[in-house]
């Protein structure tokens, strides 16, 4: 991949274009000046002919003479977004890194993720990630809140059920204004109480700010529904009766199917158990959840909270398995998902932060159906699995006004650049054993995905 940064003379290489240019002009006194790049293509999901001018790390609308022309043709949207990861550690024993954290940025960035949200980490994001214009832009909620019995003890932070709204509320403050609390751990042990979950809700809201709910139980994700929370994370064991409420409190669901599909296949080859039959049932109830709650007009967005960094497209195909359209799919990926957290789309004075795709078919006047599966938990279709391809197929992203060019990307890099052994794709469980790991960001197992 090549960084093209206005004002150093970076030159853009393996990109579409319209005409080569250099990334620098020289100016009277000899010192390189920002170019203009240009963009067009049609802008999802209005599937309207537009083009940007990208000034800074602004998206203008106006021409400007002698851009840069990067991209020319095909689909334009928002730059992806996951939002569930947990960049900076993998496992609940390490500490919190820089390194690995600029490590699974840059596996997102190179995925064409250019946002992500943290629902919880071992340390709060530092500031220099913001100030990092090669990186995703980040929305932290903070640390992981913990109740004691629930979490792993001294990953987060680790409070009393007294203390925890004052918690929540400084978490709120010092990070992107949302906080994480662990709701639920054990499915043989209570959940957070729901007066407490309630008065978390209530305090942050008062400061402006957004509460984020670990479910996995039934108890704990109903205490979270009528507590008020503005995201449940997973929502295993979800009662369907509650989906109306959701949608009319705006409670989002970023229900992780990625993270819980990929281990699937190794619950049902375990001895049988009471956990093991309590997961299972949790999981085959999941999909009919996610399309129910997204046809009653729930916020469903696309969340991976697995290893390694950069797997997003992954949970938009597990949502179009559950019954979402394609483009709602994506669309809980991209656009819906930078709505929900606040900022704009591909619009004029936007964030000049998108990810072309190139259009498979001519003739195809919309590229994504509006049609949703016929059967809930369905195979996605060929053409769905060949339009995800064309997007992972990306050879460039536009990341904070930077110019990211993708050569055959491979997010599984950071073992390779560390020595960390990548652990993903087996489900959060009720709690931590030594044959059933409880969190699938960070990893207790030492199998290799």
């Amino acid at each position: 991949m090549v960084h093209a940064e206005p004002g150093q003379g970076s030159v853009v290489s393996n990109a579409p274009r319209i005409k080569g240019s250099t990334n620098g002009a020289r100016s009277g006194s000899g010192r390189l000046s920002p170019v203009v790049l240009q963009v067009r293509g049609i802008v999802l999901p209005e599937r309207e002919e537009r083009s940007f001018w990208i000034d800074g790390d602004r998206l203008r609308t106006e021409p400007v003479p002698d851009a840069d022309v990067v991209v020319e043709g095909g689909w334009l949207l928002p730059g992806l977004v996951d939002v569930h990861t947990h960049p900076g550690t993998e496992v609940h024993d390490a500490p919190f890194s820089d390194e690995m954290l600029r490590l699974h940025l840059t596996d997102h960035r190179d995925a064409g993720v250019l946002l992500v949200r943290t629902p919880g980490s071992a340390a709060r994001i530092p500031d220099w990630v913001d100030e990092d214009p090669q990186l995703p832009r980040v929305r932290s909620a903070g640390r992981w809140l913990a109740t004691p019995g629930r979490f792993f003890p001294g990953l987060g932070r680790d409070v009393s059920e007294e203390d925890l709204v004052h918690a929540a509320v400084e978490e709120a403050k010092a990070s992107s204004g949302w906080c994480k609390v662990i709701a639920d751990w054990r499915h043989d042990e209570p959940a957070l109480p729901r007066d407490i979950l309630s008065a978390v809700v209530q305090a942050v809201h008062a400061i402006g700010g957004r509460v984020a709910a670990h479910c996995q139980t039934a108890d704990g994700s109903l205490n979270a529904v009528r507590a008020g929370v503005d995201s449940l994370e997973h929502g295993m064991h979800l009662d369907p009766g509650l989906i109306d409420q959701m949608a009319s409190q705006d409670t989002a669901f970023v229900p992780t199917l990625s993270a819980f599909g990929a281990g699937a296949d190794r619950r049902r080859a375990e001895e049988p158990s009471a956990r093991r039959d309590w997961w299972l049932a949790g999981w085959e109830a999941m999909l009919p959840n996610v399309r129910a709650a997204h046809e009653a007009g729930v916020t469903v967005l696309a969340g991976t909270d697995r290893f390694p960094c950069g797997t997003v497209t992954s949970e938009v195909e597990w949502l179009v398995r559950a019954g979402l359209s394609a483009e709602a799919a994506l669309g809980a990926a991209s656009w819906s998902a930078r709505s929900w957290l606040g900022l704009p789309g591909l619009v004029d004075g936007g964030p000049a932060t998108l990810s072309p795709m190139t259009r498979t078919r001519r003739s195809t006047a919309r590229l994504w159906p509006t049609r949703a599966a016929s059967s809930c938990g369905a195979e996605s279709s060929p053409d769905t699995r060949r339009r995800l391809s064309a997007l992972r197929r990306s050879r460039i992203d536009v990341c904070r006004s930077r110019t990211v060019v993708k050569r055959g990307h491979q997010p599984a890099t950071t073992a390779a650049r560390t020595g960390v052994r990548l652990r993903s794709g087996i489900p959060a469980q009720a709690g931590p054993t030594a044959q059933e790991p409880a969190s699938r960001c960070p990893r207790t197992d030492r199998r290799q995905s």
